[in-house]
């Protein structure tokens, strides 16, 4: 190990944006093309985390079953939300700060997420964040995804990182699940969108807020 910071890979959706609110806006307007009812934004946040086909089965799921032409529907939501991802979209509480005073500090920065990489892509230079990361790893710019190790191997291949110099912070099972599988440390946020409490997910530390990050992460450094 060296002496330079360790380098952060981030979840996207949950963690470092509040996403839902697009998310099940496009989800409503693809119901609405298709006949079925409208899904409550409180529905919509259990379905995020493990990539669009996923959420849109579960929204299908939710609302009379998966039909036949599924492969078309995925499709059909891909290009609306892909229209629109990030006009209800914003960065958590604290992000855009932390972020700059993490790069300050040395850290480099990659996003490791199982949403679509161009969608991923957008919603970051929309939201001025892009330029805190030297790699994105999308959920389709590998053959596997979270929680498979490959995919937070992938993003640190891409950042140039090893597992032993990276941490992952994310606020689901996926993300932390994905860091045990690639033997890397890693951050909980309690915030986010998940399906079971935070303290059972298995990281190293919890945060209750992003700009808790910094502490965190002195706190993990100085455990070794």
């Amino acid at each position: 190990m060296t002496d330079s910071p360790p380098d952060l890979v981030f979840d996207l959706d949950g963690t470092l944006i509040d996403s839902a609110p697009d998310l099940h806006a496009a989800l409503n307007r693809l119901m609405e093309t298709r006949g079925r009812r409208m899904l409550d934004l409180s529905e919509v946040i259990p379905m995020i985390g493990d990539g669009v086909p996923m959420l849109v089965r579960r929204a299908l799921e939710a609302t009379g079953g998966v039909p036949d032409d599924y492969d078309e529907i995925l499709k059909q939501y891909l290009a609306i939300y892909g229209a629109a991802v990030a006009d209800l979209t914003t960065p958590f509480p604290g992000v855009v700060e932390t972020l700059e005073a993490l790069q300050r500090a040395g850290h480099r920065m990659a996003v490791c997420t199982n949403k679509p990489a161009a969608a991923s892509h957008a919603i970051l230079e929309a939201l001025g964040l892009a330029g805190f990361f030297s790699a994105v790893a999308g959920g389709d710019s590998l053959p596997v995804r979270k929680p498979d190790a490959g995919h937070l191997l992938g993003a640190l291949d891409m950042l140039g990182s090893a597992p032993e110099r990276a941490i992952m912070i994310g606020d689901s099972h996926n993300d932390i699940q994905v860091a045990i599988n690639a033997a890397v440390r890693s951050i909980a946020v309690s915030y986010g969108y998940r399906r079971q409490p935070v303290q059972e997910l298995g990281a190293d530390i919890i945060v209750d807020n992003f700009a808790d990050i910094p502490a965190a992460l002195a706190r993990l450094n100085g455990a070794g």
